[in-house]
């Protein structure tokens, strides 16, 4: 499972979206308030005797902290995001989502 979850996390590091880039850019190195921010990070649990993982894309250690940057595939899958916040939070983190639309996020 170690190897799986690795391999997943770079993969998704190594094919970011634009709007993670820019998102990564400006909290990494503790560029905010001195926190240190992790990109695509595994948070694993036990559900049905079973390891299982979800990969933030961003995770601050110090806040327990979630950081979501939303693409439009979260449109077709509501349940299952909804399912993912809900067990994120049951295990004592707390999460923040953004939208990756560009424009969106700016008219905003």
């Amino acid at each position: 499972m170690d190897n799986l979850v690795k391999i997943a996390a770079r993969s998704l590091r190594n094919n970011q979206t634009g709007s993670e880039k820019i998102f990564w850019n400006a909290v990494r190195q503790r560029k905010i308030m001195d926190l240190r921010f992790m990109r695509q990070h595994p948070v694993t649990f036990l559900y049905d005797n079973r390891e299982r993982f979800f990969i933030a894309d961003f995770y601050c250690a110090k806040k327990r902290l979630v950081v979501e940057i939303d693409g439009g595939i979260h449109e077709k899958q509501k349940d299952y995001d909804e399912l993912r916040e809900y067990i994120i939070k049951t295990l004592g983190y707390k999460m923040i989502r953004f939208t990756n639309d560009l424009t969106r996020s700016i008219s905003k």
